[in-house]
């Protein structure tokens, strides 16, 4: 081992960020470098990241975590996609899923070949029913992908819905039972070298001093130490994304347990609904300068499924993201590198992919700026593409029912999203500017959810013989059918696995 690995990683924060952050690094680093975490029971953390990406599989995996004991521990639901309601225009409803419209046709996504039989064959059932994972949603079917590889069986992805809080304390277990040593206490002050700046030290209100030599920040929205120390500065991108506050509240467990989230648009912003074994996560994210925080209240708790088990908690935010996340020996992951509402559940996929570069660009106690700046260019490019992402949900809107939707879609938008935007009305293709993100089906999801239909077929799919493709979507259609009405309903496959079964 060099003369200058380091020797000590200091993660000021636990929560999720925190926790998540703690649990590779011990698997990776093992004995080599001692890993400290100091939380605060005094302070809080949001707590309202309970849905996923599949990413999450990933994940869990590389920590060699048994996934029927984490469906179990962390009380989860497994999940298909978001439920989409009232977005675009009221009465709306579409499914985002965690799969395709059927099989590529002529190299081209499936929904485009049902864009030029629909211009032809009257009464074609809607594109979401050549979705797989959408037909499974609706059914409230569920079981993990299996058989072969090209498989129906095998054409979508899951991700889960969890407690937050219990999945932090589940982590929490596994990385203390890797070495990682837990300090309750709160940081009062932060030393640095006199000469390079560098944190050398956290200094906690009771005296105690935790010295290190890689401090990673998962404070949360404070920052403490990115923000606190360095001032790394914010990047505000409230004119695109209003919303700002947020209230959220559990209710009483739910008779059906849909293997989805749900998200209703409301006048203001959106509720969320994500049903757990144990509760019903919730809240309403919404602009305060659109909405009163009593009325968007009164909101919240009339848009519940089922009875509410508290008051709601009021949380703020500003949407956007540090403009550096790595400064010398201090490293952000989670809220105290950015911030974008939970509308597709990427909180928890930023953190792992943040994670991950941290250990894929793991330093020496130097710091090589040029490993800094690297792993600043992919946060900042996650941010910018998962912003726009989101913002895409609210620009394409045709509700002008309320002030709030009509600055959306009067607003802005980057360049980069405008020319998606532009594309897929024109032609019917999508720009995919990250290749490792939301990818075309889940772009063509969103825009033909709100309404944006392309003005022209791709020339490909339009010099096909329509009669192939009819019979080839009714052949799609059956055998979507056809599996999905042999999988077990989502609640009895759930309560087999939390009972005693190993996930796929």
């Amino acid at each position: 081992m060099s003369d200058k690995a380091i020797r000590k990683i200091v993660i000021v924060g636990g929560g999720t960020a925190g926790w998540m952050t703690a649990a590779p690094l011990a698997l990776k680093l093992g004995p080599t470098c001692e890993i400290v975490l100091v939380e605060s029971p005094e302070i809080g953390t949001v707590g309202v990241g309970e849905s996923t990406l599949p990413t999450i599989t990933y994940y869990n995996h590389a920590l060699g975590i048994d996934s029927g004991e984490f469906v179990r521990r962390t009380k989860a639901t497994f999940k298909l996609g978001i439920d989409f309601v009232d977005w675009g225009h009221l009465g709306n409803r579409f499914f985002h899923g965690f799969g395709d419209y059927g099989p590529p046709i002529e190299n081209r996504p499936a929904f485009m070949a049902w864009q030029r039989l629909a211009r032809d064959v009257k009464d074609l059932p809607p594109y979401e029913e050549w979705s797989l994972t959408a037909t499974m949603a609706h059914a409230n079917r569920f079981v993990p992908p299996h058989g072969e590889a090209q498989s129906p069986t095998n054409a979508y992805s899951y991700a889960f819905q969890f407690d937050a809080g219990l999945y932090a304390l589940y982590l929490r277990e596994y990385a203390t039972a890797r070495g990682v040593q837990r300090i309750e206490g709160t940081v009062g002050e932060v030393e640095q070298h006199p000469e390079t700046g560098f944190i050398t030290a956290v200094k906690l209100a009771d005296g105690r001093r935790v010295e290190g030599d890689l401090f990673v920040d998962c404070t949360g929205f404070r920052g403490l130490l990115i923000e606190g120390v360095y001032q790394a500065g914010y990047e505000d991108w409230s004119a695109m994304l209003p919303c700002n506050s947020a209230q959220a509240v559990p209710s009483a467990l739910a008779d059906v347990k849909t293997p989805y989230t749900r998200s209703t648009a409301k006048s203001a912003g959106w509720q969320w609904r994500i049903p757990l074994q144990h509760r019903n996560g919730n809240g309403h994210v919404y602009c305060d300068g659109f909405m009163s925080d009593e009325e968007a209240g009164r909101v919240l708790l009339d848009g519940l499924d089922t009875a509410p088990l508290d008051t709601p908690r009021q949380l703020r935010f500003t949407t956007g993201r540090r403009r550096k996340s790595w400064i010398k020996n201090c490293v952000a992951i989670g809220l105290s590198s950015g911030f974008l509402e939970p509308l597709e559940s990427t909180s928890i996929n930023i953190i792992e992919l943040a994670v991950g570069w941290l250990v894929q660009f793991f330093p020496d106690r130097d710091c090589s700026p040029e490993l800094a700046d690297e792993f600043n260019r992919l946060v900042t490019q996650r941010y910018e593409y998962v912003r726009d992402f989101i913002v895409l949900h609210y620009k394409l809107t045709s509700r002008t029912d309320s002030e709030f939707w009509r600055y959306c879609a009067a607003m802005p938008v980057s360049d980069a999203l405008q020319h998606q935007i532009d594309m897929f009305r024109a032609t019917g293709h999508v720009a995919i500017y990250d290749l490792q993100g939301f990818q075309v089906d889940s772009h063509a999801a969103i825009m033909l959810g709100n309404g944006l239909r392309p003005e022209r077929c791709d020339q490909i799919i339009e010099r096909m013989d329509p009669r192939s493709l009819l019979e080839h979507f009714q052949k799609v259609h059956a055998t979507i059918r056809q599996v999905v009405g042999a999988m077990p309903d989502h609640g009895a496959f759930l309560a087999q696995v939390a009972g005693t079964a190993r996930v796929a």
